[in-house]
C-alpha cells in the first residue's frame, strides 16, 4: 500500500524550540559573572536590559557558547595534529548577530562580548560593527544611493569580506574603519584594531547575506566565516515603536550636539519628531527589513524572539 505525501505540510523544522521558562531553567547550570554595575553601565546607553533579563537568557547562553569554543578548539587541534600542521596560529572563533535597525543588536553584542571575556578560556573578546564598513558619504552621493544607506549596496562588501577572511586566516593587528553615529559617516584615518582575540562578536543587519553571484561580485559572504549566528527577532510593529522611541530619545540627547548630522531635527515638536520616526522607518528601515534582512533569519544558529517590552520570549537554536 503506497503512502501519500503531503507536500502543503511543513518541513520538519531544523531547531529546536525553547520558550523563555525553558531556557531560563539552564541557568541554575551555570555562574553568571557580571555585577549590577556591569548591567548598568550597559542600561546607561539606553538599551533596556535587566539584571533578571541577564540572568535568564544570557548566562545561559553564555555557557552554551563556551561549549562550541571548546568544541571547535578540539576540533582544530586534533586538525592540525592530523596533517603536521606545527606552529599553526589559533583562529577567532566568530559570532555575528544579525536583525533589524532598533531590535537591540547591539544589547546582545555588548552582552555577550562582558560576560564571554568573564569566562577563563576566553578572555580576550572584540565587538565590530559592520557600519565601520559603510561607504563614505560622499561615495554614496556619487553613486547616487545615499538614502539607501544600510541596504546591502552601501556596504564596502570587498572590504568586509577581506577582513573576516584575514581573521581567519590568523593575521594580526587588522584595522577596521571608525564610524560615527554623530556625523553619521565613516572618520577618515580612525580605526579599531583587531588582533587575533580569543573570540570576534561582529553585529550588523545584513551579516547573514549569502553572496551575490554576479559577474566581479564576492563568491563568499561574511556569515561563511562565522562560528555561531544570532538573528534577533521581534513583531514589526514592536520594532517600529521602538526605532520611534530610540529617535524621540535622540532627538533630546544626541541630535542637539554640535556637528551632529541631524541636528536639525533636535528642534521639532513630539508630533513632528514621531512624524519624521515613522516616515524614515516606512521609506527606508521596513523596505530594507523586508527584502534583506528578514529573509536571512532562517540562516541563523539561534533565533531570539522578543516581545513588546524587549524581553526575549522564545529562543530557537539549530540542532546540527
Amino acid at each position: 500500500m503506497s503512502s501519500i505525501v503531503d507536500t502543503h505540510a511543513d518541513p520538519p523544522s531544523p531547531h529546536s524550540h525553547y520558550d523563555r521558562s525553558e531556557w531560563d531553567r539552564l541557568a541554575d547550570r551555570t555562574p553568571l559573572p557580571l555585577t549590577q554595575e556591569d548591567i548598568d553601565r550597559i542600561a546607561s546607553l539606553g538599551d533596556p536590559i535587566d539584571m533578571s533579563e541577564v540572568d535568564a537568557i544570557y548566562r545561559p547562553l553564555s555557557a552554551l557558547l563556551q561549549l562550541y569554543v571548546d568544541g571547535r578548539r578540539r576540533t582544530a587541534a586534533e586538525r592540525r595534529a592530523f596533517l603536521g600542521e606545527t606552529g599553526a596560529p589559533e583562529t577567532p572563533f566568530v559570532i555575528g548577530i544579525a536583525g533589524s535597525v532598533a531590535v537591540g543588536k547591539s544589547t546582545v553584542a555588548r552582552l555577550l562580548q562582558l560576560l564571554l571575556s568573564r569566562w577563563p578560556h576566553t578572555p580576550r573578546v572584540d565587538l565590530v560593527t559592520t557600519d565601520g564598513f559603510l561607504l563614505p558619504n560622499a561615495e554614496l552621493e556619487r553613486r547616487g544611493i545615499f538614502a539607501r544607506k544600510g541596504f546591502p549596496e552601501s556596504y564596502d562588501r570587498v572590504a568586509l569580506v577581506n577582513f573576516m577572511a584575514s581573521v581567519k586566516a590568523g593575521v594580526g593587528d587588522l584595522h577596521v574603519p571608525v564610524y560615527s553615529h554623530l556625523v553619521y559617516d565613516v572618520v577618515p584615518g580612525q580605526f579599531t584594531v583587531v588582533d587575533r582575540p580569543d573570540v570576534l562578536i561582529v553585529e550588523g543587519i545584513n551579516v547573514l547575506q549569502p553572496p551575490r553571484l554576479r559577474p566581479g561580485g564576492a563568491r563568499v559572504a561574511v556569515s561563511d566565516y562565522f562560528d555561531f549566528s544570532i538573528y534577533v527577532d521581534a513583531d514589526e510593529a514592536h520594532i517600529e515603536q521602538w526605532y520611534v522611541d530610540r529617535f524621540l530619545t535622540l532627538r533630546r540627547t544626541a541630535f542637539s550636539r554640535k556637528g551632529s548630522f541631524f541636528r536639525t531635527y533636535a528642534g521639532l515638536s513630539d508630533i513632528e519628531a514621531e512624524a519624521t520616526a515613522r516616515m524614515v522607518w516606512s521609506a527606508i528601515n521596513l523596505p530594507n527589513l523586508h527584502e534583506n534582512i528578514a529573509p536571512t533569519r532562517e540562516r541563523a544558529t539561534m533565533v531570539f524572539t522578543k516581545g513588546p517590552d524587549h524581553r526575549v520570549e522564545s529562543i530557537l537554536l539549530r540542532k546540527d
